[in-house]
């Protein structure tokens, strides 16, 4: 047997305990596939249009973890002494607000992904609505 091929073959079933055909498949190969949440068709079976996906809160979490992954960096250097040599008295502020912004941007971020890709428990209405 080569060593890039992997055979798997079906248990033994009802029928007398036969083994049945058996498949060749790449671990190359199927590693190139696209990965997707479990039980999900793909995304042509999503029944979404574009009037459901809430864009202006899509753009706020983008922002949030935008600037918030400034400010963390900006505390990361304003600490080590790269930017001035203020030390921890500017620089636990700024990380400070940084996380605090950074985390529910990466939080909506995460779920808008997850809704768009389909991931069961997960939907678009999990974001904050700007319309009303």
């Amino acid at each position: 047997m080569p060593s890039g091929k992997v055979r798997y073959a079906k248990l033994s079933s009802a029928n007398g305990g036969q083994i049945n055909s058996q498949k060749e498949t790449s671990p190359a190969k199927e590693s190139l596939k696209p990965k997707r949440c479990p039980g999900v068709v793909g995304p042509h079976a999503l029944e979404k249009s574009c009037t459901d996906v809430p864009f202006k809160a899509i753009a706020c979490a983008f922002s949030q973890f935008l600037v918030g992954a400034c400010l963390i960096i900006t505390g990361c250097l304003l600490l080590a002494g790269y930017i001035s040599k203020v030390g921890a008295n500017r620089a636990f502020p700024v990380l400070t607000v940084g996380i605090l912004v950074f985390l529910p941007g990466f939080y909506y971020l995460i779920v808008a992904y997850r809704a768009y890709r389909g991931c069961p428990g997960c939907s678009f209405h999990d974001l904050p609505d700007f319309d009303h």
